[in-house]
């Protein structure tokens, strides 16, 4: 229907596709008894579900990282790549959290506790934390995701003082229908469901029904002198339960109030005021299932600020999480089946870490770190995210711009190394995997060394993603204003450095350090602009090729101990070594470090070859790298660099090829001319002064 207009017809059948066909339908208990002994996964816990979800919409290992990626986070498929997270960090935070979830599905522990996403402001573990809640809801409508529930009907023909108004009861609690089987069998249900179950965990189910549901369930034994067949019969209807935030169905999200204002009942439910005229005050009947764990149930609660909460008001996660149980004012207890999260940021965390009256909290938690992003390319990623997501300007974003901004973002988060071989760039470039193989730095030393120096753990502390976003925000904005086509990193440069000061969330104490980091930043794009106008000035594809595939013939030749033939006379010699350290020393490769570099390009032409892929210098970054340093070398002495420092003669042939090299880079043309500028009187000063 791409492209034509819908009518009410094609969206009202588009709507009902989307929905399961079973949503109003109304089984009977001998059905679901049947439907659940074909298919014992509709009685799992509500941590053997999650579990499931994050399966359900794949996964992927990433080798280089050495983590699993759970596409619902690093896809989105549901939101077509609207939600994706980034960085190598923050897919080890999820999986590190779903394996809690699923070490909770075998009931090995985390069932009990608390997942707290730990974090600075930014950091995406609320964003993380709503993904779930909207994957789990799209879930449960999926057949694999399904779950059921129950409603008790005709209740005014058994009980004489019900309310009319309360003939038809849903399950407050929505709980699982296995729950109106006596206990012990239950258990004889269940135990044929896990011989029939294809998990890594088992079925489980011990809880009580809720007060009211069991209320009725006593009346109505007490009517059938214990024939449950018949009150099963009589009085339960199957319903689907689909998982709704909105509805406040299976999910639930809570958030701290004013102390004066906050009540646990807000968590644990409360006496329905409008049926004790009716009632009783003792009647559980009157008891109004709509505190944050009852919503909750079969889902996921989800904690917002969790540690704001008072110490006091605290005490009400503990029977949650440890004993799955709540227990409300003046009511029986209530048996709960629910992911508990929480969310936190770290002066909250520092504050109460160190409070004693807090240790049964704190042992009931399960801390996940949830960092920021310590690879500077993977953190311009979420730039380029948002402005996918929003209605940007016509605007060209300039080569290196957001790379650069992820970079001042990055240096802001990690640990200064000890070492004095290695700066905090490097480290930076290190954590990005930029370091070439012939360079002397571990870079999971570095972690291991980042972690322990930190306060908490490397990349906790700095600027966050959307204090740069906004920043480059406002730099687009502001070139749009001044009718400027393009951002350039000299721009959103200017606009980091101003608003510093401004932002609330950086400690004053750190902006002096901050400036710094700008300015090594300011540094490092200075040098890759340099590159840049390096290669317009001296590209040439076709002899980077020739010129790569005659050092990987004298390479092939330096490894057999083989000649290679002479390209004017057609005669065999030795492998031209002279060449070959030309190319190699343009990346810094020491004499006893060549044959490591030979042999490390060696394997990498033949793996391809084994693949059926040809020969392209381009596709190496390194060797890429030293071929395009050598041409610069070869050509340098035929340029014009008196061309580069007049900046006014736009209308040169000469400097007009140059520009066009620089958009075949990716940028505007005025960008170019701004590089131009920049760069380029940088290039001529130190070739006409050399």
């Amino acid at each position: 229907m791409t492209g034509e207009i819908e009518t009410l017809a094609d969206l009202s059948k588009h709507y009902k596709d989307s929905v399961p066909a079973d949503l109003r339908e109304a089984k009977s208990f001998e059905w679901y008894l049947e439907e659940v002994y074909a298919n014992p996964k509709i009685a799992r816990n509500a941590h053997q579900r999650v579990a499931d979800m994050f399966d359900y919409y794949g996964t992927r290992y990433d080798e280089d990282a050495g983590v699993v990626e759970y596409l619902m986070a690093s896809e989105d498929p549901l939101h077509n790549g609207e939600n994706v997270f980034y960085g190598r960090e923050v897919h080890e935070s999820i999986h590190e959290f779903v394996n809690k979830v699923k070490s909770g599905a075998r009931g090995l522990g985390p069932e009990k506790r608390i997942k707290l996403l730990l974090g600075p402001v930014g950091s995406g573990k609320s964003h993380f934390d709503w993904l779930s809640r909207r994957y789990f809801e799209d879930y449960t409508m999926r057949d694999e995701g399904r779950m059921y529930t129950f409603r008790w009907s005709n209740l005014g023909d058994v009980i004489r003082d019900q309310d009319p108004a309360d003939d038809v009861v849903t399950s407050p609690m929505n709980q699982d229908p296995l729950v109106l089987l006596p206990q012990e069998q239950r258990d004889m249900v269940i135990e044929q469901l896990n011989k029939n179950l294809d998990a890594p965990y088992t079925i489980r189910n011990d809880q009580a029904l809720d007060p009211a549901s069991e209320f009725y369930m006593d009346r109505l034994l007490a009517h059938y002198d214990d024939d449950l067949e018949s009150v099963l019969e009589n009085h339960i209807e199957i319903i689907r339960l689909v998982a709704s935030e909105n509805k406040r169905q299976c999910i639930e999200t809570f958030e701290p109030k004013d102390k004066k204002n906050q009540d646990e009942t807000e968590l644990t439910g409360d006496v329905n005021y409008s049926k004790l005229a009716v009632y009783g005050e003792s009647d559980p009947r009157a008891f109004d299932y709509a505190g944050a764990f009852c919503n909750a149930n079969r889902g996921i609660f989800s904690g917002e600020e969790l540690l704001k909460l008072q110490r006091e008001f605290l005490y009400d996660f503990l029977h949650a999480s440890q004993e799955q149980t709540i227990k409300p004012k003046n009511n029986p207890r209530i048996d709960i089946d629910q992911v508990i999260v929480g969310r936190t940021n770290m002066p909250e965390y520092r504050e109460k870490k160190g409070d004693e009256k807090m240790e049964a909290f704190n042992d009931r938690t399960k801390r996940i770190d949830f960092p920021y992003v310590l690879e500077y390319e993977q953190e311009a990623e979420i730039y380029r995210k948002m402005l996918r997501n929003a209605d940007v300007p016509d605007i060209h974003v300039e080569p290196h711009t957001l790379e650069m901004s992820g970079l001042f973002g990055v240096l802001t988060r990690i640990v200064e190394p000890d070492s004095d071989t290695i700066s905090l760039v490097q480290k930076a470039k290190a954590y990005n995997g930029e370091l070439d193989d012939g360079d002397d730095v571990d870079v999971r030393k570095l972690r291991e060394e980042g972690e322990s120096k930190a306060d908490i753990a490397e990349g906790m502390d700095g600027v966050s993603a959307r204090f740069i976003g906004d920043e480059i925000a406002e730099a687009i904005m502001d070139a749009t204003h001044r009718d400027k086509k393009y951002l350039s990193p000299l721009s959103s440069f200017t606009h980091l450095g101003e608003n510093l000061e401004t932002h609330g969330s950086i400690p004053e104490e750190s902006l002096e350090q901050y400036h710094r980091f700008l300015e090594m930043v300011r540094e490092e794009y200075k040098e890759r602009a340099i590159e840049d106008v390096r290669h317009a000035l001296a590209y040439d594809i076709d002899e980077i090729q020739r010129q790569g595939e005659k050092y990987m013939d004298h390479v092939m030749a330096y490894i057999d101990d083989a000649t290679v033939e002479d390209e004017l006379t057609g005669r065999d010699q030795d492998p031209d070594e002279k060449f070959l350290r030309a190319v190699e020393e343009k990346l810094n490769i020491p004499e006893d470090r060549k044959e490591d570099f030979r042999q490390e390009v060696s394997n990498w032409v033949s793996r391809r070859a084994r693949e059926g892929t040809s020969f392209n210098p381009q596709d190496n970054d390194r060797l890429r790298r030293a071929l395009e340093r050598k041409l610069w070398e070869d050509k340098k002495h035929n340029i014009n660099f008196s061309a580069l420092v007049s900046a006014n003669e736009l209308d040169d042939d000469e400097r007009n090829s140059w520009i066009d090299a620089l958009v075949d880079q990716g940028y505007s043309r005025d960008g170019a001319r701004e590089v131009l500028e920049f760069a380029g009187a940088e290039v001529a000063k130190s070739e006409l002064e050399g």
